[in-house]
């Protein structure tokens, strides 16, 4: 189950351009640049110094899996792959989502929040979802504000897990959409 078009968003100037996008083997460039990318490593939960051949048969999987509760797309600004966005758990009319921004470089710039947005967009309209569900680090408080801000309320705060190197708590989040 792969999107079939992209959901473009522009950001808050209007000039640049979002869009998610189906993933594709070409892509295994700029992954395999993210991978040496130790701060995107350790935020991400990537193994890092990871074995180039190993990393490759992983983006072939990526790829070319299709799984009935989860979907990976890429994340294009201005035309080039900056990272990734995750429908999981899509059970009924619920799923989990994610982002990760492989150029750490552009964290900070609301990229995240207009990706998410897409995706909220994406998976509304194509898979019916009305229940979205998240989760973060207590200690990563971009991926919280941008949560918060899009519409998203805590629901609980269980589980640890470690981020940028330390134990944190984790927070689960869930927005309800009407259909």
């Amino acid at each position: 189950m792969k999107p079939a078009h992209t959901w473009p968003i522009g950001n808050e100037m209007g000039k640049d351009s979002i869009a998610l996008r189906p993933l594709s083997v070409s892509d295994y460039e700029t992954v395999l640049n993210w991978s040496k990318d130790d701060l995107f490593c350790s935020a991400n939960d990537w193994e890092k110094n990871r074995n180039e051949e190993e990393l490759y048969k992983w983006w072939l999987h990526c790829v070319n899996s299709e799984a009935d509760d989860f979907i990976r797309m890429g994340i294009e600004f201005n035309g080039k792959l900056i990272g990734y966005a995750d429908l999981a758990n899509i059970e009924g009319h619920s799923a989990e989502i994610g982002i990760a921004i492989g150029e750490t470089s552009l964290w900070g710039k609301g990229i995240g929040y207009h990706s998410t947005l897409n995706l909220l967009k994406y998976a509304s309209k194509e898979l019916g979802i009305t229940i979205f569900n998240a989760e973060t680090h207590e200690t990563n408080t971009r991926s919280r504000k941008m949560l918060q801000n899009i519409g998203f309320e805590e629901v609980s705060r269980i589980g640890s897990d470690e981020y940028l190197g330390e134990d944190s708590q984790l927070i689960q989040y869930r927005l309800t959409k009407n259909a």
